[in-house]
């Protein structure tokens, strides 16, 4: 999973300057939880880590480069950008 979680981050920072290693980690840790959640509460059966990770991938090419005005704007994951001092890559 380290492995995954490592790629999707290094994609998402490719596309997002303006997120910091953590944060970046933070969200793509945050919509992978988010997905399985989602896809298990509709009462689909399992599809496994590949298709989660097929997911995520596409979400993080679609919206990564705007997520951190997304969090801006939505009080509940606002808080993932509120650090000012987290380091940037």
């Amino acid at each position: 999973m380290e492995d995954i979680f490592e790629r999707l981050t290094s994609l998402l920072l490719s596309k997002n300057s303006s997120l910091s290693y953590a944060r970046a980690r933070t969200w793509v840790e945050l919509l992978w939880e988010d997905f399985e959640a989602t896809y298990a509460k509709a009462g689909r059966d399992y599809q496994g880590k590949e298709m989660t990770e097929k997911v995520v991938w596409q979400w993080l090419e679609n919206y990564g480069s705007r997520l951190h005005e997304f969090a801006g704007r939505n009080p509940k994951y606002s808080h993932l950008l509120e650090d000012e001092n987290d380091l940037t890559h």
